[in-house]
């Protein structure tokens, strides 16, 4: 894994991936979680919601952008503070979320970036936020 140190970031810099949702991602996460709503498990139950079939937990896509923080932007040695999250539309199984993160403040004092995060399914934003990370610093 390479990642970046607090001084090799700069506003506007962004990673970006792409994670196609398949049911077993979706029942992995329900495992690993304890959240076993059926809206994300159950086919027959889901059908009858607002969403007509199954959908990931939000979680799921939030779960993406900790993967961009802890191992590509800053990457290994980052530590999350904060994460605020809004969740705007489903991510259904088959779909390609991308999700990315985009460096958008640092504070050299604290070694604190700050981020904007976002998840989007065909162009159209699924879930977005901020995080708030500490990066990593060169030994001295």
């Amino acid at each position: 894994m390479q990642g970046f140190y607090f001084d090799e970031l700069s506003v506007g810099q962004a990673v970006e991936i792409n994670r196609v949702v398949g049911a077993a991602d979706i029942e992995a996460f329900a495992e690993v979680s304890g959240d076993n709503n059926p809206v994300h498990l159950d086919e027959d139950y889901a059908r009858t919601t607002q969403f007509g079939e199954r959908i990931a937990h939000g979680m799921l896509s939030a779960a993406y952008i900790s993967a961009i923080l802890g191992t590509r932007l800053p990457g290994p040695g980052a530590i999350y503070l904060s994460q605020s999250l809004r969740f705007r539309r489903p991510v259904r199984i088959g779909d390609l979320v991308v999700a990315r993160a985009t460096v958008t403040a640092l504070d050299e004092a604290k070694g604190r970036v700050t981020l904007e995060t976002v998840c989007e399914v065909g162009g159209k934003t699924v879930m977005d936020g901020e995080a708030v990370v500490i990066a990593p610093r060169r030994a001295a």
